[in-house]
Order: C-alpha cells, then structure tokens, then sequence
C-alpha cells in the first residue's frame, strides 16, 4: 500500500474518529502529496520522495514549535506538538543516538576521518546512509563529538 492510499484510508478513520489533531497532520501529509504529483517535474513519488517529503514537514513543524516555545505560546506549540506525533507515525523507526553513535564510528573508520577537516566527508556519507532514519541534525552533532 503506498503512503498516499494509507493515508487516505487513516483520513476516514480520523474524520469518522472526530480526531482533529490526526485530521490536522493527515492533511499536512495528503497536501504535500498533492503538491508534489502536480508541481510539473513530472517526477514518480517513491518511497524514499516521501520519507523525504514526511521529514520536510516535521522539520518544519519543529521549526514552528520553537519559535512558539520561546515565545511562551503554549496553545499553538501543542498543535505543533500533536501534529508532528501524527506525521512521524508514518515515517521509518528513527535510530537512538546509542545506535547512530555506533554506525558514526563505523562510517569515520571507513571514511578515514581524523579531524573537523574531515566533518564533509563523513557528513556526506552518513546522510546517505540514514535517510529517513535518523535526524541530520542529530547526525551532524555526534559526527562533530566524535572527530573532536
């Protein structure tokens, strides 16, 4: 079953549920499909196209909710909140940052990175390897403590 027709089924579900943050995220989702069947690239939506269109959209929503968090905007970091528990549900199992820190080493080794210099390199390697299973960001700052 592909991620759109998945979706489309949960749409139901939420509306017969009443559940407004479900609707809210599955909405989200559906319109980022959406968009991307008709943005004229003429490009096939596969899975690794939607893992990467479901990150964008977390990404996003994290975003938001910081800025609200900072701003002591309660109410609308809950929506943030809610919305991106709904999305990450349709996203792979992300890794720990035990089991990230464990492959990290394993990619530096066969990278042979030693130093900052090296950060490229390693970066570049590790965002191909975990897309859609661990957060660049998180990637970013243990590849950073470990050539440190």
């Amino acid at each position: 079953m592909s991620l759109e027709e998945k979706i489309m089924q949960d749409l139901k579900e939420a509306m017969k549920a009443k559940d407004e943050a479900a609707l809210r995220g599955i909405r989200a989702i559906k319109s980022a499909i959406l968009i991307a069947k008709t943005d004229g690239s003429g490009n096939v939506i596969d899975e690794a196209r939607e893992i990467q269109m479901l990150q964008k959209l977390v990404k996003q929503r994290k975003e938001s909710l910081e800025i609200y968090e900072k701003q002591n905007r309660e109410d609308l970091a809950k929506v943030e909140r809610e919305e991106i528990a709904v999305i990450e549900k349709y996203l792979p199992k992300q890794m720990d940052a035990a089991e990230l820190t464990a492959a990290l080493k394993q990619i530096i080794a066969e990278v042979g990175a030693s130093s900052a210099k090296d950060m490229g390199k390693v970066m570049g390697a590790a965002s191909k390897a975990f897309a859609g299973k661990a957060d660049g960001k998180l990637i970013s700052e243990i590849v950073k403590q470990l050539l440190s």
